[in-house]
């Protein structure tokens, strides 16, 4: 286990995002863009939810979303359309965040390097500064470390391998955020009973 992955935060801010996409490489990676955020923010002691947020976000470089897109995520059209655009979006997360901070901020964590690399994608893009800084938590590595395997599970496997069921729809980015808090705690804390939990 990294160290640092058990390092005892007061809030933990799993975030889980969707963005533009596409399979037969109409949108390349580097144009990806984030069309939701979905985060769950958690108690660091008792690792229960204590508030959520979640936002589409209307996407710039390839603003109409390609079938296979809407098909993955059930994003609508519409949803991104009539959604702020990135920078509005973020000042929103960092209102969402601030009466948790206290003296230490949330400590944003997900499930994978994906969406932390898709944040500083995006920011860098339109020139917004993020309302987390550098350290994150790789839920996924750390749900393999607990298990003392290499093995890296996707999350819907990860759920599986505790027999919990998956709740919500899988790629939505509120559904996956919500999903992704409930590994936390076997991730980083006490060990929950295989089963345990809904």
């Amino acid at each position: 286990m990294n160290t640092d992955d058990r390092i005892q935060a007061r809030h933990y801010l799993v975030i889980d995002l969707e963005a533009t996409c596409d399979d037969a490489g109409r949108v390349p990676r580097h144009e990806m863009e984030i069309i939701e955020i979905g985060a769950v923010l958690v108690d660091g002691a008792s690792f229960g939810p204590k508030g959520e947020f979640q936002t589409f976000i209307r996407p710039v470089r390839h603003p109409l979303l390609t079938a296979f897109c809407r098909d993955l995520t059930t994003i609508t059209q519409a949803e991104v359309d009539d959604a702020p655009g990135f920078g509005d979006a973020i000042a929103a997360l960092r209102e969402f965040m601030l009466p948790f901070e206290d003296e230490e901020p949330p400590r944003f964590c997900s499930w994978g390097d994906y969406d932390r690399h898709q944040f500083d994608q995006d920011a860098r893009f339109h020139g917004v500064e993020l309302p987390f800084g550098s350290d994150h938590l790789n839920i996924k590595r750390a749900f393999s470390e607990a298990l003392g395997t290499r093995k890296r599970f996707g999350m819907a496997a990860a759920l599986r391998k505790l027999r919990l069921p998956l709740l919500g729809s899988h790629h939505r980015g509120i559904d996956d955020a919500r999903n992704i808090a409930r590994l936390l705690p076997f991730a980083i804390g006490p060990r929950p009973r295989r089963g345990a939990g809904s």
